[in-house]
């Protein structure tokens, strides 16, 4: 079932970023039609990118900011789990 696309401001997207952080691509925002989400990117502290993805699944599930709230996590929990990517530690 296609449902609708969420929608986010530039302001409500950086509110979810920790101290250090920016959104990638001046906070460009592209939509999969085939897979119902939208797509950003953000770049830690190390300046590493890492892509946010809230599907609208989440967004009818969740509501619209508890949505981008769980993208964020699952990015945070996925650099937890690499934080030394690319800087040769163990």
């Amino acid at each position: 079932m296609k449902r609708e696309r969420p929608s986010y401001t530039l302001d409500e997207l950086k509110s979810y970023l920790p101290t250090g952080w920016d959104l990638a691509d001046g906070g460009e925002v592209t939509w999969d039609d085939r897979k119902q989400r939208l797509s950003f990117r953000v770049i830690d502290n190390v300046d590493f990118d890492w892509p946010v993805k809230v599907s609208s699944d989440d967004v009818a599930r969740h509501g619209r900011l508890e949505a981008l709230e769980k993208a964020f996590s699952d990015v945070y929990r996925g650099r937890l789990g690499k934080g030394t990517r690319g800087l040769g530690l163990a």
